[in-house]
């Protein structure tokens, strides 16, 4: 190689090298930006209203001429939701990606797995009125005194809807196993289906831990589909058969409406929003140590 190659590529790999350093320190900073508005914002609001009222109260009303701001009303409908889309979201999109990765013939597989990514092109505000207009409407089948707003109905759409993520990542990390490991296990001899459940996912766990986080953080951060079906009435309730309203949809409905800026009432989006970050870090944070120990385990 020539002096002059060496040194275009010596120059180029250091470019790049920047370059990936920038867009990293970029993403922190974002990070970083994200959590000092909230929290300084959030400092504001905790002037006026106590702590203890926020992390305590079980009435949310702080629109009403005399304003309550207990966040536990906001937060038990979020964990509802979310719960019921990831009960039906992971024990499914697991049990497709295995399918698509160890099972599926590579047609049915082409044709599958795009079919479910056109999933994450609907959008949110159909789901939320086919929660209300069709799921609703059978689930009153089945439970007659179901009434028109609850959590059930945008929880189980809310499953369908963040399905191309437990799946489609699921399978993606099961593909890159090498097949060494599946040959290994079938000359000790595994079944598919024991090599699946048994070396391909622990193999593949960090891949799926980041799939279902993903899902869960899309689940948490939905907006549109519980305010539809839902409703917007905060109520502290874990009876998925009542109706509620979540973290995010207070906060749009806040953000749009005549709440003048500067408020107790229009602060309090900033201490709601600072909940679900902390919900969403915990979540990321039990997601990490189970992949941890899970490795360890393997």
């Amino acid at each position: 190689m020539s002096a002059h190659f060496l040194r275009k590529r010596e120059t180029v790999n250091q470019i790049a090298k920047y370059v990936l350093m920038a867009a990293a320190a970029i993403s922190v900073l974002v990070t970083v930006g994200i959590v000092y508005v909230l929290v300084s914002e959030a400092v504001v609001f905790f002037e006026e209203v106590s702590v203890w009222e926020f992390i305590s109260g079980t009435s949310w009303t702080p629109l009403f001429a005399v304003p309550t701001f207990g966040i536990l009303p906001l937060l038990s409908g979020t964990i509802v939701v979310s719960g019921i889309a990831l009960g039906v979201s992971i024990p499914l999109g697991l049990t497709l990606a295995v399918y698509l990765s160890e099972y599926a013939p590579d047609k049915v597989r082409e044709t599958v797995k795009p079919i479910l990514e056109l999933l994450e092109g609907v959008p949110t505000v159909v789901y939320g009125y086919f929660a209300l207009f069709l799921v609703t409407p059978l689930l009153q089948i089945v439970f007659p005194d179901l009434p028109g707003f609850n959590m059930l109905a945008p929880g189980l759409v809310m499953g369908i809807m963040i399905l191309p993520y437990t799946t489609s990542l699921s399978e993606d990390a099961m593909r890159a196993v090498p097949n060494s490991i599946r040959e290994g296990a079938y000359a000790l001899g595994y079944s598919r289906f024991h090599t699946a459940v048994k070396v391909v996912i622990p193999a593949a766990i960090s891949g799926i831990t980041a799939a279902f986080i993903l899902a869960m953080s899309r689940a948490v951060g939905e907006t549109m589909v519980v305010a539809i079906a839902a409703g917007q009435m905060a109520n502290f309730t874990f009876n998925p058969m009542e109706g509620a309203a979540t973290i995010t949809a207070f906060i749009v409905q806040v953000s749009m409406g005549d709440v003048s800026h500067g408020s107790v009432a229009y602060m309090s989006i900033f201490a709601a929003g600072l909940v679900l970050f902390l919900l969403t870090l915990t979540f990321n944070l039990i997601g990490f140590f189970l992949r941890k120990r899970y490795r360890q385990a393997y």
